[in-house]
C-alpha cells in the first residue's frame, strides 16, 4: 500500500438474482427428521427440498424455496420474501465419528438482512457460523464452516434473518471431515511509534487508555507486520526502529513479519524508488546491497531474540523492485535481485518463511504472467501474499478466483498481506482521506464501523476458504494510523496530513472498533 492521494477505483456492478414464481417450497419440520444419515442428502439441490427440512420462528417456512439457477446443477436453495422474514433451512447429520468437519457451500446474497449465514450446531461443541457476503456482481462464493464433533451428530443448517425483498442462493454443500482456519490473523503497525512519539494515544472499547500492540493482540492478533525502509528521513522504519517494534510485537507473544521496501520511501506499483545510498550503484552492486540489508536487519533481529517469522522481499512487485534495474523489464534482473534477497533471509534462518507480495489481488492474469515469470528463473518462496482493497482491487469472487488458482497452480500458501475499509468517510485531520466519497466505496459495505466489520470478516472468510488448507491468512493494514499531527504520509515533510485515519481501527475517540474482533476469527 502507498498512502499518497486517492487514485483511481473500481465500480461494482451490481445485479440481482431474484426468485422466480414456481418454485418448489421446502416442508416445514419443527425438528430433526426421525431418521438421519451420516453424510449430507440431496446437497446441490438437484432433487428439489428432497432431505431438507425448514423452521420459522414466524411461520414463514414459505420464505425457503429451492428454485432453477444453481450453481452446477439446474437447482438451488433460495432464501426470500416480499415481507420481512425469519427462517431455517437444515439437515441432521449421526453416526458421525468424533472429529474436526468442514461444511462447504456456495453462495450468492443481497446484501442488507439482519443476518444471513452457514452454521454447524447441536455438533457437541460450540457453534459455528461464517456469515454470507453481499454478491452485488452476482457471482457465487464458497464459503467454509469448521467444527469439532464430539457426539456423533450435527446439524447444517443455512439461516436467514431478512427484510422484505432480502435474497440468499445457496447451493454445492459438502461436509467433510477436516479442519479450517486461519493461521496469519496480523496487523501493520509501521506508522504506531511515530504516532506515539507524536501523542497518538489509544483506548479500549470502553475508553480505557492502554498499549495498541496489546489491544490488537488481546483483540485476537497473532502477526504484527512492519515495513523497512533503507534511510528515511524522518528516522522511522529502519533498521533502528524496526528491531525496537519487533520488541514489542514479540513480547505480546506475536509473530513477525517483516516487510522489506528497498527504498527510503513508499515502494509500490507505481514507484519503486532506490535508496538514496544506492542510487548510483550497478546492477551487480545491488545485488549486494540487497544481500546485505536484507542480511543486516533479519541477523540483528535474530541477535535480540526477535527473529522473523515471515519476510517479504519486496513490497507490492508488480513491475518488479528497485527501478529501473530490477524492473520487471528486464525479468532476469528482477528474479536476481529476489534471489539474493531470498538468499539473505534463508541464510539468517532456514525456517523463515518467504513471501512475495503483488497488488491488485483480484487480477489473475498479472499473477500468472508475474509468478510464472518469477518461477521459471528459480526464484524459490513459500508465500503468495496479495493487497486487496474492495474499492480498487474489484470484488470478492475476483479474489477468491485468483487465491484459488494460483495456490493450485504454484502449490504454495496464500494471504492478504494488506486490506482496509473505512469506518467513516470524513477526515479528523485537513488532509483529504484516501476514500472519501460514498461512490468508492464497495457496494454492500457502507462506511460505517459495521460495514468495516463486515470486510474484514469476509475478506477473513474468503481466504479461509482456499482449498486444501492454502489459505494462510489476513494482514489489517496500519489500524493504528489516526490522525497525529506530524504523523502524515510523506517522511520527507512533518506538516504531511494523514488520508488513513477513516481506515484505522482506532475511531476519533481512540477506541477500539469492533472490527477488531473478527482478528479473532478460527
Amino acid at each position: 500500500m502507498h498512502a499518497r492521494p486517492r487514485g483511481a477505483f473500481r465500480t461494482l456492478l451490481r445485479t440481482a438474482a431474484l426468485p422466480v414464481l414456481g418454485a418448489l417450497l421446502i416442508t416445514a419440520l419443527p425438528g430433526p427428521p426421525a431418521s438421519a444419515a451420516s453424510t449430507l442428502t440431496n446437497p446441490g439441490f438437484e432433487a428439489g427440498a428432497s432431505g431438507w427440512s425448514t423452521y420459522s420462528a414466524t411461520g414463514q417456512t414459505s420464505a425457503s424455496f429451492t428454485e432453477a439457477g444453481g450453481h452446477s446443477g439446474s437447482t438451488r436453495l433460495t432464501h426470500w420474501s416480499s415481507s420481512a422474514y425469519k427462517v431455517e433451512t437444515y439437515q441432521y447429520l449421526s453416526g458421525l465419528a468424533n472429529g474436526s468437519y468442514t461444511l462447504s457451500a456456495w453462495v450468492r446474497s443481497s446484501g442488507g438482512q439482519n443476518a444471513a449465514y452457514l452454521a454447524l450446531r447441536n455438533c457437541g461443541s460450540a457453534e459455528q457460523r461464517t456469515d454470507l457476503p453481499p454478491t452485488p456482481n452476482g457471482a457465487w462464493i464458497r464459503l467454509v464452516t469448521s467444527v469439532r464433533v464430539t457426539g456423533g451428530q450435527c446439524t447444517v443448517s443455512v439461516n436467514s434473518d431478512a427484510g422484505a425483498g432480502n435474497w440468499i442462493n445457496v447451493d454445492d454443500l459438502t461436509f467433510t471431515s477436516g479442519a479450517s482456519g486461519l493461521g496469519v490473523k496480523g496487523v501493520d503497525v509501521s506508522t504506531l511509534k511515530k504516532s506515539e512519539d507524536r501523542g497518538g494515544v489509544y483506548r479500549t472499547a470502553g475508553g480505557v487508555a492502554g498499549d495498541p500492540v496489546a489491544l490488537l493482540k488481546s483483540a485476537g492478533a497473532n502477526y504484527g507486520r512492519l515495513k523497512v525502509w533503507v534511510d528515511p528521513a524522518d528516522g522511522y522504519n529502519n533498521k533502528a526502529r524496526v528491531l525496537q517494534m519487533a520488541q514489542r510485537i514479540k513480547g505480546q507473544g506475536m509473530k513477525l513479519l517483516v516487510d522489506f521496501h528497498y527504498s527510503d520511501i513508499w515502494a509500490d506499483p507505481g514507484a519503486q524508488t532506490k535508496p538514496a545510498a544506492w542510487a548510483s550503484h550497478s546492477y551487480s552492486r545491488l545485488t549486494t546491497d540487497v544481500y546485505d540489508h536484507t542480511y543486516d536487519v533479519l541477523n540483528a533481529l535474530k541477535a535480540q531474540g526477535t527473529p522473523a517469522d515471515m519476510v517479504q522481499i519486496g513490497n507490492e512487485i508488480n513491475t518488479g523492485l528497485l527501478w529501473p534495474e530490477g524492473s520487471t523489464d528486464n525479468w532476469d534482473r528482477t528474479a536476481g535481485l529476489l534471489k539474493s534477497g531470498i538468499d539473505a533471509a534463508k541464510a539468517v534462518s532456514s525456517s523463515t518463511r518467504i513471501a512475495l507480495h503483488l497488488a491488485h489481488g483480484g487480477d489473475n492474469d498479472l499473477y500468472r504472467w508475474w509468478f510464472d515469470n518469477a518461477t521459471a528463473r528459480g526464484v524459490n518462496f513459500d508465500v503468495i501474499a496479495v493487497s486487496f482493497y474492495g474499492y480498487w482491487h474489484g470484488a470478492l469472487s475476483d479474489l477468491q478466483a485468483n487465491l484459488d488458482d494460483v495456490s493450485a497452480r504454484y502449490g504454495k500458501q496464500v494471504m492478504v498481506a494488506e486490506t482496509a475499509y473505512p469506518f467513516r468517510l470524513d477526515s479528523e485531520d485537513s488532509h483529504e482521506n484516501i476514500i472519501d466519497l460514498p461512490g468508492e466505496l464497495v457496494s454492500g459495505y457502507p462506511a460505517s464501523a459495521a460495514g468495516q466489520a463486515a470486510w474484514l470478516r469476509d475478506v477473513m472468510n474468503v481466504v479461509e476458504a482456499v482449498p486444501n488448507g492454502r489459505g494462510l491468512g489476513v494482514v489489517y493494514w496500519e489500524p493504528t494510523w489516526t490522525a497525529v499531527p506530524g504523523n502524515g504520509w510523506d517522511p520527507t515533510d512533518p506538516s504531511s496530513g494523514n488520508g488513513w485515519e477513516n481506515q484505522a481501527l482506532f475511531d476519533y475517540n481512540d477506541r477500539l472498533l469492533p472490527a477488531a474482533n473478527w482478528l479473532n476469527h478460527r
